[in-house]
């Protein structure tokens, strides 16, 4: 696990990582090759802290967030820590521009992640079914009149109760639920008010078959509140001075 170091006299911090001394090119240079440009980011936080209280926190396993994608470089996301008095602390890792290094920001406090809003995923369901009819294509009127239904009966439903998939969503901040046994019941017995003979057949088998990985999964999305507390009173002696910022020390 990447170990992240909290100055606890202005709240930043650094996440030290195998990277820290990673080069950067400048293709700018006249050279042919362009010129390198040797990097430590590490050694450069803590000059910059020099003097300063320094200490690590532990990264709370799998409790990264982000109001945007997984793959997005530019954003802004939360971790959460703690230090060696359990203190709870909240790491907000910002980067506004592709080339600029990650900046960090440590909060005295914790973060939870509240549920917004639930929904039917219509556009996909509605060209699922366009493709299972093709050959006997029923009216929009029945397909509108399947997804009113299914968002009926998904009004009514706590995801808190029902059951998350285990794959991972492209985003933070959106899950997927299957649909419970009692909701779909319902859904089965009133999809024959819309549907009749071999078409209710195909629906129904249809529902079976993407009620547990495809199109008929619940979308939930949640947004980030972050409760912040006081500070609490440190004192100097309580905070732990790594090794490298001795050397760093030592070196002047």
């Amino acid at each position: 696990m990447n170990r992240f170091l909290r100055c606890t006299d202005c709240g930043e911090g650094f996440m030290k990582t195998p990277f820290d001394q990673c080069p950067e090119y400048d293709l700018d240079h006249p050279s042919e090759s362009g010129q390198v440009i040797k990097r430590d980011d590490f050694q450069e936080f803590l000059t910059t802290h020099h003097g300063h209280r320094l200490e690590y926190l532990e990264v709370v396993e799998n409790s990264f967030v982000s109001e945007k994608k997984y793959l997005e470089p530019v954003k802004i996301s939360y971790l959460k820590a703690t230090n060696s008095k359990k203190e709870k602390f909240v790491i907000k890792r910002v980067r506004e521009k592709i080339g600029e290094r990650v900046r960090y920001q440590v909060i005295f406090g914790d973060y939870f992640v509240e549920c917004t809003g639930v929904e039917v995923q219509s556009e996909e369901i509605s060209k699922q079914l366009k493709m299972i009819f093709r050959t006997h294509p029923f009216s929009e009127t029945k397909l509108s009149a399947f997804l009113k239904l299914y968002e009926r009966i998904v009004r009514g439903i706590d995801v808190k109760n029902s059951e998350r998939i285990p794959e991972e969503s492209a985003h933070p901040l959106e899950a997927f639920y299957k649909i419970d046994d009692m909701s779909l019941f319902y859904l089965l017995r009133n999809c024959r008010n819309i549907f009749e003979g071999v078409e209710y057949s195909v629906i129904e088998d249809f529902i079976y078959n993407h009620k547990d990985e495809g199109v008929l999964l619940l979308k939930a999305t949640y947004r980030i509140q972050i409760i912040e507390e006081p500070k609490s009173k440190e004192k100097a002696a309580s905070a732990v001075v790594p090794e490298e910022a001795r050397k760093v020390r030592t070196k002047e």
